[in-house]
């Protein structure tokens, strides 16, 4: 059944990006180890993919792993992981299903390399499905890609043929289309609705660079306790605003 909440399906947003917060906490509150509400969590970005698609919103991103969640406990840290590979291999029929396209944006040096494997085949058996893309953000922190595009832009530059002086060719090499192709996805749009979960107010170095214009969305509910009917509340929200994107109102 669908939620009840009416939305207009002539202006839903393209790309959503969610901050999966407060599995932990759900675990702490009902007496279980956090790594049952990371289960529970995964559960429920499940739901939240199956009722993207079913909405036909293009893009969802998921932060699943940031860089600086390598702090947490190994045991954590490994569970957070296996949860991940199994995720990747048990659900490509769900994928095949819904014509769900699986990518990942961060940095894969960092990963072990089992992850990395199930990203890439994950993201070459599904690379020809057209419905949801979901990006997994592993390992991912803005301002790391942000220092990776750089780097992949200065590279460039390194190759290229110089013909005019040094500073000359540096101000009109490097602009914002050059460095934003040297982001993981490129081709992927920015943003339109940002959603954090759990009562938090920050966003956590989460797509610094491609958020610079989205919508933000606070919700109180922990992450495991989401459900469809809160994805739409929240779109529903980002239907009543104005976008003018640093310009004044007409």
């Amino acid at each position: 059944m669908a939620p009840s909440v009416a939305l207009d399906r002539s202006y839903l947003p393209r790309h959503i990006g969610i901050i999966m917060d407060g599995n932990g906490r759900w675990a702490q509150r009902k007496k279980q180890l956090r790594t049952q509400g990371h289960l529970e969590g995964l559960k429920t970005a499940k739901k939240i993919v199956k009722a993207a698609s079913d909405l036909h919103i293009p893009f969802l991103t998921l932060y699943v792993f940031s860089t600086e969640n390598w702090k947490r406990t190994a045991e954590e840290v490994g569970f957070i992981m296996g949860l991940v590979k199994q995720h990747l291999k048990a659900e490509l029929d769900f994928y095949r299903e819904n014509r769900i396209r699986i990518r990942h944006t961060g940095d894969p040096g960092g990963l072990p390399a089992d992850i990395v494997r199930e990203l890439r085949e994950a993201s070459e058996d599904t690379r020809s499905f057209d419905g949801l893309q979901v990006i997994l953000a592993l390992n991912y922190g803005g301002r790391d890609a942000i220092v990776r595009a750089v780097r992949g832009l200065l590279a460039s530059l390194m190759d290229a043929p110089e013909t005019a002086g040094p500073t000359d060719f540096i101000e009109n090499s490097i602009n914002e289309a050059r460095l934003r192709q040297n982001l993981d996805n490129p081709d992927i749009p920015d943003p339109d609705l940002i959603i954090r979960t759990a009562g938090e107010y920050r966003i956590s170095n989460f797509l610094l660079w491609e958020g610079a214009y989205a919508e933000y969305y606070f919700s109180d509910i922990l992450w495991p306790d989401w459900t469809e009917g809160d994805l739409y509340a929240a779109i529903a929200t980002y239907q009543q605003r104005e976008r003018r994107f640093g310009g004044g109102k007409p």
